[in-house]
């Protein structure tokens, strides 16, 4: 049975209850970068935020589709490759390569799609072709638009009047627009950019009408969660609302909308265009990866996060170093003595506390996402073990690994405390293998596929890999600990 829980909606602006359009499966697209550069940490802490989203659901039961696009085709791709004398296309996938590399050092793996804007022009064309059809949009000289004043919701959810809009930074001023809040579907090809064909000419798609083409296709008309920065609030998502729901004809779009919080630097949104980044890889290479992801995570995502150089990277890494103290210290002890040493048994009170605490944990993060307070509830664990001082070296094996249970938690669900040393999986581990193996195959014997791939991903946080072949499952050993 599934967990339930509540998240904050933006379009409702309340946290409400999460209630999947066909449970347990919930379709979740987040924004993804425009790799026109390398990326900054303001990007890295959107991504951590909807990995943990994306782990928390799994281990609760849901079977969790996360598609996060890849815009690699715009005006500072173009802008940028002919700088740099570089085909748009190879630089996206350049830059792209290198936030695949961030992201696996900072254990955010749960994405299941990274979808390409150029690999689904035939689905942005239908999608435009069926916003004329209807009425949302305009062809003029080879570009088309969309007619924001046919859709009367647009604004509901930054809370942006239509009326009061004027050009801007990021409200293209025209004159082939009919009205200056309109936006582009298609523009014209120019000399020298990317074009591919389509009814109204050479050219190529806009910003917005990407996302939704590729949401169409993957997850439907129709699906349970958008995430993103607040930053792309207006014009992004009001945009991808009117788009969709005008070609299609179905209302919502989406059940839910989570937007994270800002990074801001000097009291102004870190961007590329304003100058005031950090890069991801720098920061990842001066600091580490986990003391980064920490620092993400000890924040409420929706909360605007100020970074200070100097200063809030070394509090995280004082702060995480104080949480990790305790789990250092229990998973020493293992490794001295192994999961089947004898010793003194956890008093009943100690050990139904360490049981109960991951689901504690869970509930905490059911209520929003609160990773600050689940990381106080861990702090709190660290304390208590920490006045058992030396009795640590008396406990059995058994009863250590009942200790750790809280921060094996943090493992799966934070994606702290990882483990990459290799080498040859403890003796003991072939029995404990054996016995989630046959849990797993009940699971999908009686349909439970979300419990099954819980105990996989269970399994690979410990280093083991499965395979699957016709008649059995193999696995072994990667490596020893999560990731």
């Amino acid at each position: 049975m599934v967990r339930a829980f509540r998240v904050y909606d933006t379009l409702a602006g309340e946290v409400r209850p999460f209630v999947p359009r066909v449970a347990p499966r919930i379709g979740l697209f987040v924004c993804g970068v425009t790799p026109y550069a390398e990326a900054h940490i303001g990007h890295g802490r959107t991504a951590i935020t909807f990995d943990v989203v994306a782990r928390a659901l799994r281990r609760w039961g849901y079977r969790v589709l996360y598609v996060q696009n890849v815009t690699n085709l715009d005006d500072r791709l173009i802008v940028r490759g002919l700088a740099e004398g570089r085909d748009p296309l190879e630089l996206a996938e350049f830059h792209f390569q290198g936030w695949l590399r961030a992201m696996d050092q900072l254990e955010a793996r749960s994405v299941n799609v990274y979808p390409f804007a150029t690999d689904y022009l035939p689905e942005i064309i239908e999608q435009i072709s069926a916003l004329l059809g209807r009425g949302f949009a305009y062809a003029v000289d080879g570009d088309v638009y969309y007619s924001v004043a046919k859709f009367p919701d647009y604004g509901r959810l930054s809370g942006q009047r239509v009326e009061a809009l004027r050009p801007g930074a990021r409200i293209e001023v025209d004159p082939k627009k009919r009205a200056p809040e309109d936006f582009a579907l298609w523009k014209t090809a120019k000399p020298g950019e990317p074009a591919w064909p389509s009814p109204w000419g050479p050219g190529r798609p806009g910003w917005h009408i990407e996302d939704t083409a590729i949401t169409a296709r993957l997850l439907g008309n129709q699906y349970d969660l958008h995430g993103g920065g607040t930053d792309l609030k207006f014009p992004h998502h009001e945009a991808e609302i009117a788009q969709a729901e005008g070609a299609s004809g179905q209302k919502p779009l989406v059940n839910y909308w989570m937007h994270a919080g800002m990074l801001q630097m000097h009291g102004e949104k870190m961007a590329k265009s304003v100058g005031n980044v950090i890069g991801l890889d720098e920061t990842i290479r001066r600091v580490g990866a986990e003391v980064l992801r920490f620092y993400y995570l000890n924040a409420h995502y929706r909360s605007p996060l100020n970074y200070e150089e100097g200063k809030s990277l070394e509090e995280a890494r004082e702060g995480l170093a104080t949480l990790a103290a305790p789990y250092r210290r229990l998973r020493e002890e293992i490794l001295r003595g192994g999961l089947t040493r004898p010793g003194r048994e956890l008093p009943p009170e100690v050990a139904r506390t360490a049981t109960a605490l991951p689901h504690r944990l869970d509930g905490i993060l059911a209520e929003d996402f609160q990773t600050r307070e689940a990381i106080a509830a861990l702090y709190g664990w660290g304390r208590t073990l920490g006045e058992w001082g030396s009795k640590l070296e008396t406990l059995s094996g058994a009863a250590l690994v009942t200790l750790g249970a809280p921060y094996r938690w943090a493992t799966e669900v934070l994606g702290l405390f990882p483990e990459r040393t290799s080498g040859k999986a403890p003796p003991e581990f072939a029995s404990l293998v054996q016995v989630a193996l046959e849990a797993r195959s009940r699971a999908r014997a009686r349909g439970d596929f979300g419990e099954a791939d819980h105990i996989r991903q269970a399994l690979l946080k410990a280093g083991i890999v499965l395979e699957d072949h016709s008649t059995e499952t193999r696995w072994q050993w990667k490596r020893d600990g999560s990731g």
